[in-house]
C-alpha cells in the first residue's frame, strides 16, 4: 500500500445549500487534511480514505453568515472543531467508484455514500505521477444536529435541508 498526498492547491471540499427556496448558497472549507492509501490510484477498491476538516475553516464569500454558521446554530465550532470521514467500503463500478464511510459532524456519526469520478492521472511537470477524482454526496443536516431555520413569511424556510457536498482531489505519491 501507498500513501498519497492531497495537492491542496488543487483540490477542495465545498457544499451548497438552497437559500430562501429560490437560490443556492455555496461555500467550502479552507483547511482539511486528508490520507488517502492505496496500492493502486487507477483501482480505488482497496483505498482506505480518510479526511479532517477544520470547522472554523468554513468560507461562503460572507463574514457575518461564516460567524453565524461556526456558532452554535449550526456547527459549534468551538466544541466541534472538526468534521470527520474514514471509509468503510469502496465499490468500483467502470471507471468510477461508490465509496461509502462515517461521516460525523457534531459528535453524530452517519453513514454517507460518495459517488466518485475518475478524471485521470498523468505527470506534471516535475516528473511525479498525479491523480484527479470529483465526488459527491447528500446529506441532510438536520440528521447531524444542524437543524436551526426560520420559516419564511412566503411559506418555506430559510434553509434547505439537504446539503450537496462536492469534492475536488489531485493526489500524488507521498
Amino acid at each position: 500500500m501507498t500513501n498519497w498526498t492531497v495537492d491542496q492547491s488543487h483540490s477542495s471540499i465545498g457544499f451548497s445549500v438552497k437559500h430562501m427556496m429560490v437560490s443556492k448558497v455555496k461555500g467550502g472549507f479552507d483547511s482539511y487534511s486528508a490520507q488517502i492509501e492505496a496500492a493502486d490510484l487507477a483501482d480505488l477498491s482497496t483505498a482506505n480514505i480518510s479526511f479532517t476538516i477544520d470547522t472554523a475553516s468554513i468560507n461562503t464569500r460572507n463574514e457575518d453568515r461564516d460567524n453565524h454558521l461556526k456558532s452554535a446554530d449550526f456547527f459549534d465550532a468551538e466544541q466541534f472543531s472538526t468534521i470527520t470521514f474514514q471509509s468503510t467500503a469502496v465499490e468500483k463500478s467502470s471507471d468510477d467508484y461508490k465509496v461509502t464511510g462515517d461521516l460525523t459532524i457534531k459528535d453524530v456519526t452517519k453513514p454517507v455514500t460518495f459517488e466518485v469520478e475518475f478524471n485521470g492521472k498523468g505527470t506534471n511537470p516535475w516528473g511525479q505521477e498525479v491523480y484527479g477524482f470529483e465526488a459527491e454526496a447528500k446529506i441532510n443536516r438536520e440528521e447531524f444536529g444542524l437543524t436551526w431555520n426560520a420559516a419564511l413569511e412566503t411559506g418555506g424556510v430559510l434553509v434547505g435541508k439537504d446539503i450537496k457536498i462536492s469534492v475536488e482531489l489531485e493526489v500524488n505519491p507521498a
